[in-house]
């Protein structure tokens, strides 16, 4: 169970997808999947900066590239083909771990994916990164909508990202504000990751610390 190459490819209705997968020291405490932004790569700085916390945590990463970027496009692929690719490789990852707790996410446009679809594939929550409310300039064309209303969701956001900052609208989306960082959250990825470690920890998503031996006479 859980036996993968660290980079595989998996084959969905619009071509390859390419995931690369780091895995605990221990028993796994949950599966993160996480998507790039549009023009971007899974090599993003907050991306590695979240991989490296979360396995150290005890969670399975697998980040995910698009058919799109394997191919060697940069204009992302429509959001149906987004979705569709993305939930297939969900279903292969599943079954490989299908034991422990689903978290999705990813930063900008993987955001919106994996909230889009959170439903769909069964996640237990969703991280958020950068995610992207509006266009550049064009606050009126919200996608407020694609956050999720009933699977616990965090979204992270630069205080100066052109993009807008989400509000939390539904009781399960909790949104934190990086002061300073724009939309690539650059400047402090340790912290960004911390903050998420911090969330998947109260959700109860990560390896729990060995407990100390009982002194003599002690309960417990």
């Amino acid at each position: 169970m859980g036996s993968m190459p660290p980079t595989e490819e998996i084959v969905t209705p619009h071509g390859p997808a390419v995931v690369d997968l780091d895995q605990p020291a221990g028993p796994p405490a949950a599966l993160l999947v996480l998507g790039h932004g549009a023009g971007g790569g899974v090599d993003a700085r907050d991306l590695l900066a979240l991989r490296e916390a979360a396995v150290t945590a005890g969670l399975v990463v697998a980040r995910v590239t698009q058919p799109y970027r394997v191919a060697g496009r940069r204009a992302p692929a429509p959001a149906g083909q987004l979705d569709v690719a993305w939930t297939v490789v969900l279903a292969e990852l599943r079954a490989r771990w299908p034991g422990i707790p689903l978290v999705v996410g990813g930063r900008s446009s993987g955001a919106r994916v994996a909230c889009r679809t959170a439903a769909t594939v069964g996640a237990a929550g969703v991280v958020a990164l950068a995610f992207p409310m509006h266009p550049p300039g064009r606050p009126e064309r919200s996608r407020a909508a694609e956050l999720p209303d009933r699977v616990p969701t965090l979204v992270v956001n630069g205080d100066r990202d052109p993009f807008g900052m989400p509000v939390a609208a539904a009781s399960t989306v909790q949104v934190v504000t990086r002061p300073g960082e724009r939309h690539d959250l650059g400047r402090d990825p340790l912290g960004t990751a911390a903050v998420v470690l911090d969330w998947l920890r109260a959700h109860g998503w990560t390896a729990r610390p060995d407990r100390p031996p009982s002194r003599p006479g002690s309960i417990g």
